[in-house]
């Protein structure tokens, strides 16, 4: 059966009933290369009302309810529009519940982490220390330059600005990388406490074993902010998106990967982006990213 609306049965227009509260982003104009991510939460909420509320094990999600705040419309005040959107993410956030972001290219993981950063500090009177707050990144691409295309707030500067505002390169992971600028390499010796785990590493080292890292840097973290690149999936199984990269996760790999962190880790908040729509083969891309959303409601109905 075809729900009318997005989000099917889940959908509730009670914000304090829901356990999960989506904010579209749609903006992609700090894309280096392939434009078309600003299409995604239309795309993503379009398709979601073709899937049933289950996850692939057979949970029934009748307990995860949905709350949609819509989109922040695009501002071409850039300064702005990021404002916008961190006050936006901000307000989420302070409910409680667990906040779910759909870009959008990756650059609105920047207002969206200061966001995150923000609340999470204020949780904690204003004092920013490590351990306390963690990034898991999942990308073919570092973003860590300074600067891109001449702008700081390029889609290739994601954790270089959270590393400015809301972080300590300790609590940052990069899962799924497998392509480099000579800047983040340099960058990256001078801060070997970030945790780089390549898409080979994947391969070579299988799922659990990472896993078992992971939970062991973060035992200790109150909140994780959870960051999604669908580019970290090798192109054949998402061919949507601006930057592709050869040697990626397959979608199996990503949904043990993320079910495990979303299921055991304390990750309050998350995004999926560079997903481009009009870039995609029979909209493959898309529905990767929905059947990601559906695994992480699975594991919020088991926390």
């Amino acid at each position: 059966m075809i729900d009318t609306h997005p989000w099917g049965e889940l959908l509730t227009n009670k914000r304090d009933e829901a356990r999960v509260c989506i904010m579209g982003v749609p903006f992609d104009l700090a894309v280096s290369c392939g434009k078309g991510a600003y299409q995604a939460p239309e795309k993503i909420r379009y398709l979601s009302r073709y899937l049933p509320a289950t996850t692939e094990d057979g949970v029934y999600l009748n307990q995860v309810k949905v709350f949609d705040a819509g989109d922040v419309q695009v501002d071409l005040n850039w300064e702005r529009y990021f404002k916008t959107v961190e006050d936006r993410a901000y307000a989420l956030l302070t409910t409680g519940k667990f906040c779910l972001f759909l870009g959008g290219d990756h650059s609105v993981t920047i207002p969206l982490q200061k966001a995150f950063g923000r609340y999470n500090i204020a949780e904690r009177g204003g004092k920013r220390e490590s351990g306390k707050i963690g990034v898991i990144h999942f990308d073919a691409h570092c973003d860590l330059c300074n600067s891109y295309d001449g702008h700081h707030w390029s889609h290739a500067c994601t954790e270089r600005r959270s590393l400015d505002e809301v972080i300590n390169p300790g609590d940052l992971t990069l899962l799924g990388i497998r392509s480099y600028e000579k800047e983040e390499l340099d960058f990256l010796r001078q801060h070997p406490e970030i945790t780089v785990i390549q898409a080979r590493d994947v391969y070579s080292r299988g799922i659990a074993a990472l896993y078992r890292d992971m939970e062991a840097h973060y035992r200790n973290y109150e909140a994780i902010y959870f960051t999604l690149d669908i580019d970290v999936l090798d192109p054949a199984f998402a061919p949507g998106t601006g930057t592709p990269e050869a040697g990626g996760l397959t979608s199996r790999e990503l949904l043990e990967l993320v079910k495990l962190i979303v299921a055991n880790l304390p990750v309050k908040a998350m995004d999926i982006v560079e997903v481009s729509p009009g870039m995609d083969r029979s909209d493959i891309t898309c529905w990767a990213a929905l059947k990601i959303i559906y695994e992480v409601f699975g594991c919020l109905s088991g926390r």
